[in-house]
């Protein structure tokens, strides 16, 4: 469990992942020293890893919402597989131990030896759904699960919020085959020191500076803050498949973000048009959830809702015995 002073440094970490312990310290009202002893026990515990990754958007790849069938005692070979594979994220086994659902990026036009290719092929796959993923409403950064409570007041939003974090439209410039390890070491630790990242790149201090920050600019290095719900309190997942009218979509979208226990939601093409993500404290919870703010969103028309088993990875880390940890 956190206290207040936890939930603060979290939400500021989601809002700016990388920002300096001084400026979180300052956002937080609280001493620089504590502030980094803080987050460094929330990260060995496992509840909260901040990685840096590439746009996938660098060599034009989309994401697929895929919702994989196969038998129970197939389940736990198959998950293992999958999640050991860098283009696979979100990974959950959901209630019944029958389905996986995950986010894999992939090309449009991705070629015969894919991922998305390869598993209708897979003997331990009974079905198979794959959805494009058309839209992510609230970015990282921008509206973020905060169900935990403790959070930023927008005074002090604003301060950690960059204004060159806005979106970009076209595609970033991608990065150079030199810049692998400097990648690698974002991926275990996306708020790891210039010196740091030197060290692990054996590039001197000022070159990983300079090439930080090309890449931050050029949009081709994407931050996220992977946290652990569960070293919250908060054990219950549930995955809200939706359909509203086309002319309604944006507006539903923005709307179910903005609610605390929802940690994201996305357009997808398909037989619904809406994926909520909701993250709560338990049962109650989730059904004051949808009895409450969700059912206030006017324009839903459908929706199933379908409880997490097991949570297998997020965006960049595994999870392992209740804890984040690198993939290894």
């Amino acid at each position: 469990m956190i206290d207040d002073l936890d939930g603060q440094i979290i939400h500021a970490l989601q809002i700016s992942p990388r920002a300096s312990f001084r400026l979180i310290a300052e956002t937080v009202d609280a001493p620089e020293q504590t502030v980094a002893r803080r987050y460094h026990r929330l990260r060995r515990d496992g509840t909260v890893r901040v990685v840096g990754l590439p746009n996938p958007r660098v060599h034009g790849d989309a994401q697929w919402l895929v919702r994989v069938k196969a038998k129970p005692d197939d389940m736990p070979r198959l998950s293992e597989a999958l999640i050991r594979r860098p283009e696979v994220t979100h990974a959950n086994i959901l209630s019944g131990w029958s389905e996986l659902v995950c986010t894999i990026r992939a090309p449009l036009a991705e070629s015969s030896d894919g991922l998305l290719r390869r598993l209708p092929r897979t003997t331990s796959v009974i079905d198979l759904d794959v959805d494009l993923i058309l839209r992510t409403f609230g970015e990282p950064g921008t509206e973020p699960w905060t169900a935990y409570g403790s959070t930023l007041g927008a005074d002090r939003v604003s301060r950690l919020a960059s204004p060159a974090a806005a979106a970009m439209t076209g595609r970033p410039t991608p990065p150079s085959a030199d810049d692998e390890p400097l990648f690698d070491a974002l991926a275990a630790d996306g708020r790891a020191s210039h010196a740091s990242l030197a060290e692990h790149t054996g590039w001197s201090t000022p070159r990983v500076a300079r090439r930080l920050a090309a890449l931050e600019a050029s949009g081709s290095v994407i931050y996220d803050v992977d946290v652990l719900p569960q070293r919250l309190g908060f054990d219950v997942n549930a995955m809200v498949w939706l359909t509203v009218a086309p002319s309604d979509l944006e507006t539903a979208g923005r709307e179910i973000a903005a609610h605390a226990e929802i940690a994201s939601v996305i357009a997808i093409s398909g037989r619904h048009n809406l994926v909520a993500i909701a993250i709560c404290r338990d049962v109650e919870h989730l059904y004051a959830y949808l009895a409450g703010r969700f059912a206030a969103v006017g324009q839903v028309t459908a929706y199933d809702v379908r409880v997490r088993a097991q949570r297998l990875k997020q965006t960049a880390s595994l999870v392992s015995h209740g804890r984040l940890i690198g993939r290894g």
